[in-house]
């Protein structure tokens, strides 16, 4: 069973930085595009980034500049650093990826998601 253990969420106040990262676990033989969703109180889940295996990274035009995603295929990790961040930022932040499983099956996987809060 393939599983995404996310960590780094937490309080941070107005301007601050936080990274989060993903790492997945289980019977994985490939892991392709892999991704950061956030969902805000009383909104939909929405796209922060998304990063494929060769390296190539999205943004929705609101995020680009001061999110950063990035990977480590041999560690099946991926990272978000967050800058410049604001109250609107908070949510509860998935970690998603694409795996090809050891006996070649591919699964869409979600992470628990973790907190982030942006307050002063």
């Amino acid at each position: 069973q393939v599983q995404l253990v996310e960590s780094g969420g937490g309080l941070v106040q107005p301007g601050g930085s936080l990274r989060l990262s993903c790492a997945a676990s289980g019977s994985i033989f490939k892991t392709n595009d892999m991704g950061w969703y956030r969902q805000a109180p009383g909104k939909q889940r929405e796209l922060v980034a998304i990063i494929t295996s060769n390296g190539y990274t999205t943004y929705p035009v609101s995020l680009k500049g001061r999110f950063t995603i990035s990977r480590d295929n041999a560690k099946n990790t991926v990272y978000l650093q967050m800058n410049s961040l604001k109250p609107e930022d908070t949510a509860v932040y998935y970690c998603n990826a694409d795996v090809v499983e050891a006996g070649y099956r591919e699964l869409e996987v979600w992470g628990q998601g973790t907190l982030v809060t942006v307050s002063s």
